[in-house]
């Protein structure tokens, strides 16, 4: 490092005057940031212009981790496109890792017993129907459960194709996730939930009422018990009786009959 003395000022008092040890001289010109670093009471304590950032280097590699990009992570973290540069080599090579890994699974063999990976089985497919290969594109970026969205972008009649993948790097397994990556790999589109299209908010309304009903406990059911009829005692039958099953007189049980559990012999009657 070349040491500087200083040696005044220029006329108009904007700039130093500055010479080395071999006698050549330099400017430097007095910006408010050299004046406000030189009233610092002690240099090592002037704020980089990192101070105000709040975002961890940590949090900046999870966000690229999950797909998100460099200019997204710096208008969000209040940052320089350069900072996340810096801390962004080691999320890349990862991604591009995971693709490798995924690119290479082999799906299948081919008529002659050549085994035919994941890009082979993508590539076979687009190829025959006038895609360029040059112009696809593969992205990944791990999801919350930590397998690995895979995604390849193809130009097509409409412009652009998308189709995608889950990735579980440990058990090697690579699930289509939408029609267009089970269509590249000649699998099953995966079922889409069939929902109604307007959600009403208010538990009582008629919409709700089987989504509410799934919700509660099973009951065994209850056999009904039929209520026994009550006849009315009457002294004297008479003709709407029959309908309701009196033939007879009815007999009203004695107060001994009640208490002992026999009957009281009957007086004839006086004439």
């Amino acid at each position: 490092m070349t040491e500087l003395r200083l040696t005044g000022k220029s006329e108009d008092g904007n700039q130093l005057s500055l010479v080395d040890n071999q006698g050549a001289e330099f400017s430097l010109r007095i910006s408010d940031t050299l004046r406000a670093t030189i009233n610092q009471p002690r240099l090592t304590s002037v704020p980089s212009v990192d101070a105000s950032e709040t975002m961890s280097v940590r949090e900046i590699q999870r966000r690229l981790r999950a797909g998100e990009s460099m200019e997204q992570v710096a208008r969000e973290g209040h940052l320089t496109i350069e900072k996340v540069e810096r801390f962004s080599g080691p999320i890349m090579q990862e991604r591009e890792y995971i693709l490798d890994r995924a690119r290479e699974l082999v799906m299948r063999k081919d008529i002659h017993r050549i085994e035919m990976t994941f890009a082979d089985v993508a590539i076979a497919k687009l190829a025959p129907r006038g895609v360029d290969i040059d112009q696809i594109s593969w992205n990944t970026w791990r999801l919350p459960d930590s397998t690995w969205h895979i995604e390849l972008s193809y130009p097509n009649r409409d412009g652009n194709g998308v189709a995608t993948w889950n990735f579980d790097l440990a058990r090697r397994a690579l699930d289509a996730s939408d029609a267009n990556g089970a269509w590249l790999i000649d699998e099953d589109a995966p079922a889409q939930p069939v929902s109604s299209g307007i959600i009403h908010s208010e538990p009582t309304h008629p919409s709700r009422i089987a989504e509410i009903l799934e919700t509660l406990p099973v009951e065994a059911p209850v056999e009904k018990i039929e209520t026994p009829r009550l006849a009315v005692i009457r002294e004297t039958p008479t003709p709407a009786d029959a309908q309701d099953g009196i033939s007879a007189r009815a007999k009203v049980p004695s107060w001994d009959e009640i208490m002992f559990g026999h009957k009281t012999e009957e007086k004839p009657e006086e004439n």
